[in-house]
């Protein structure tokens, strides 16, 4: 890699990470998936975000959880990265899984509302079907755990 700012005007590739975050149903014991919504796309969605420079990827998608969703998680496997155009610049994101251990949800203006679900309707619920793939992924890595 170049110093910064030695690549110009040229589109670089914007790095952004986040989790497939999942839970025990505190009621039925069950796998729950957490989905956020942003107001600004109206969509459901992983929790996930820009990396700050230099920012360690897992680091900041532990930071996107905790934003977005007010609970920290600890992360295990790495899941497949998407890589996708976003307002005609290329776009990676790296997911891991991990496990929702503590907190509370509090609506911000970037995450109006949260819910957790099981797999199948967290599948259904995602507005994109790109990520409606990591719901087998993060399957095969809590199920093999």
């Amino acid at each position: 890699m170049g110093s910064p700012g030695s690549a110009g005007h040229r589109t670089l590739t914007v790095q952004a990470a986040g989790c497939v975050l999942w839970r025990r149903s505190p009621v039925t014991g069950e796998l729950e998936l957490c989905l956020v919504h942003r107001p600004k796309y109206d969509d459901w969605s992983w929790p996930k975000g820009k990396l700050k420079r230099g920012e360690d990827a897992l680091a900041g998608a532990l930071r996107e959880v905790a934003e977005e969703t007010g609970h920290t998680a600890v992360p295990a496997a790495e899941l497949p990265s998407a890589h996708y155009l976003a307002a005609g610049r290329p776009k990676r994101v790296r997911y891991w899984a991990a496990e929702a251990v503590a907190g509370a949800f509090t609506p911000t203006d970037e995450v109006d509302r949260i819910l957790w679900l099981p797999p199948e309707a967290a599948r259904l619920r995602l507005t994109e079907p790109r990520d409606a793939d990591l719901v087998d992924a993060l399957l095969a890595t809590v199920h093999t755990t």
